[in-house]
């Protein structure tokens, strides 16, 4: 593996940036994860107090480089937060690390989030020297199932009944992504 960034690092493309979370954040962190259309799909409910966010910042501004590289997605002209992206679970001896996206519904459907996710499996793959990066993605969330795909991703397997919320069973695909199957673009 390439010599691991001891710091977060920003990374921008034509319409985002990539910097660290703030916890001035946490309003727009708050209206992002307390949208039902946004958690639909993760592993926890929607939020319903403002201190989720705060709390959830406050833990995810802790955690860093070299197991995890968290990222607030944000509007490149304006620096307003609009979204997350992260690698996380990097495994330097398997040269591997799991991907992880959300964002503002108000936002959804531009290209933003593949635009962010380029940019960080770039960042994977060049610059930490991943072989591998996976994706859990719900099944009926088929923008991202297409996103993974579009990127490259290959669907390797369901995980039935993989995460409870809000008293429901929800599946998983797994989509994994080599280093020599990535699609570059723009």
């Amino acid at each position: 593996m390439a010599e691991i960034p001891q710091s977060l690092p920003v990374l921008e493309s034509e319409r985002i940036r990539l910097r660290p979370l703030r916890m001035d954040d946490a309003a727009e962190v708050f209206t992002m994860f307390s949208d039902a259309r946004v958690t639909r799909y993760w592993s926890f409910q929607a939020w319903t107090e403002p201190a989720q966010a705060e709390a959830w910042l406050a833990e995810r501004i802790g955690w860093g480089p070299p197991s995890v590289y968290g990222w607030a997605m944000a509007d490149r002209a304006s620096d307003a937060f609009i979204g997350t992206t992260a690698l996380f679970s990097l495994s330097g001896p398997l040269h591997r690390a799991e991907l992880g996206y959300s964002l503002m519904p108000a936002r959804q459907g531009e290209g933003l989030a593949t635009e962010a996710v380029r940019r960080a499996l770039d960042f994977g793959f060049d610059v930490l020297g991943l072989e591998r990066i996976e994706a859990d993605v719900d099944p009926r969330n088929l923008a991202s199932c297409r996103l993974a795909e579009r990127l490259g991703f290959q669907r390797e397997g369901l995980l039935r009944n993989r995460w409870r919320v809000g008293g429901e069973f929800a599946d998983s695909i797994l989509y994994g992504l080599l280093r020599g199957e990535y699609r570059r673009g723009p």
